[in-house]
């Protein structure tokens, strides 16, 4: 049996996530989650495809902050349709999944003002 490459911690790239779109650092949380996301991109499995639906929400913010509202909504209809997978998704980041679902909402609706 072959030995899986080591990727970035998945905890701390989380951790990080959330701190960055707290001080609405939307491009480096963007950079952080990419780093782990961009080893497994061609991997179709749930938790994968969700951290991909993370990356996709924080890019929506920055969006929002250059004032393209258009592109922005696109791409955080793309969070959306990966949301669903926190029900389903088997990974000991899962408390850290619902609470970066949390603070993506709660900052959707400052920056949208939904």
């Amino acid at each position: 049996m072959g030995t899986k490459t080591e990727l970035p911690p998945i905890g701390e790239a989380c951790r990080l996530f959330m701190e960055q779109i707290g001080n609405k650092a939307y491009y480096d949380a963007h950079e952080t989650l990419e780093e782990v996301w961009y080893p497994r991109r061609f991997e179709k499995d749930d938790e994968t495809l969700l951290i991909k639906g993370f990356i996709n929400a924080s890019v929506a913010f920055e969006l929002v902050r250059k004032g393209r509202m258009a592109p922005a909504e696109k791409t955080w209809q793309v969070f959306l349709k990966y949301r669903p997978l926190l029900k389903s998704v088997q990974s000991p980041h899962l408390g850290a999944y619902r609470k970066i679902d949390a603070l993506l909402e709660n900052e959707y609706a400052d920056l949208f003002g939904a």
